[in-house]
């Protein structure tokens, strides 16, 4: 009779399905059967893994050659993307640099970013993305978050012309930090290397000195640190020494610069800014005890 069997099946599933819940007892025999059927699964996918080996048999070259155009060309996307993340974590710690660097400053100073750097070989000059409607004129100093870079001689509405310490052209007063004495750094033409002048033999200096701007001239403002003594070389008989240094500043990797700006006071002010003409003092008028007296 059907609607025996039936009732029947479903009176044996409802158990089941009641011992399953309440006492876990099926479980053992589900596993065995999952078991059990593992190679029926397997013949049941083995259509499908046939026909996907059969067609990887007639994959053509053209479709190969394509597919690795395509991964060639991921590949360079996903590097194109880490060489981005590394500059931009390059120029975090650059800017966390600069900006502990203008802590230490009493200057007010902006970050601004090397554009350009010249194409003559005998001439060290970078070109800055800020001139003159950021408010940077010729004398500024620039540094990078090691030490002094240069100075700017010529602006443009939105960049200006940066000579680095390093141009043959480039003078620097300067002090050792240990003892005060001071001297003139001079550019080699080499970024690597910058020329001591007019220290005397008897002079107190030690390789490793830092040197530092001592302000004279007032076209560097006082203390950033320049240069560090490498090469010291006396010869008999000569009344100076010659004294190689080495520039703090990184001239030929820095991107992101410091523009200091003087005091508004300084030397570097805006002409006009302090030569007002002194007006004529006023006499205060006479006071009630002043007016007695001159009854």
């Amino acid at each position: 009779m059907p609607g025996l069997r039936l009732l029947l099946v479903i009176i044996v599933s409802l158990g089941l399905i009641v011992a399953d819940q309440q006492f876990e007892r099926v479980t053992p025999v589900r596993s065995t059967l999952a078991t059990v059927l593992t190679p029926v699964y397997w013949l049941g996918n083995a259509p499908y893994e046939f026909s996907d080996w059969v067609s990887g048999l007639f994959t053509t070259r053209e479709d190969l050659k394509q597919e690795n155009e395509d991964l060639k060309a991921r590949l360079l996307i996903l590097e194109r993307r880490a060489l981005k993340y590394a500059a931009l974590a390059s120029e975090n710690n650059e800017l966390r640099r600069l900006m502990n660097s203008s802590e230490l400053l009493d200057d007010r100073v902006i970050v601004s970013e090397v554009v350009g750097v010249s194409p003559d070989p005998y001439s060290h000059e970078i070109i800055i993305n800020k001139g003159r409607s950021d408010g940077v004129q010729p004398g500024q100093a620039i540094l990078d978050a090691h030490g002094l870079m240069g100075q700017v001689v010529q602006t443009s509405q939105v960049t200006s012309r940066v000579l680095l310490v390093s141009d043959s052209s480039h003078a620097v007063p300067v002090e050792v930090v240990r003892n005060g004495l001071r001297a003139i750094l001079l550019g080699t033409g080499d970024s690597g290397t910058l020329d001591l002048v007019h220290v005397p033999d008897t002079a107190d200096i030690r390789e490793g000195d830092l040197l530092v701007s001592s302000g004279l001239a007032g076209r560097f403002p006082r203390g950033y640190p320049v240069a560090e003594v490498s090469l010291i070389n006396k010869e008999p008989g000569e009344p100076f020494v010659s004294i190689r240094a080495r520039p703090k500043a990184e001239l030929n990797q820095s991107r992101l610069v410091l523009v200091v700006f003087p005091p508004e006071n300084g030397p570097h002010a805006e002409p006009g800014a302090d030569q007002r003409q002194p007006q004529p003092e006023q006499q205060p008028p006479a006071t009630d005890s002043s007016q007695e007296a001159q009854g």
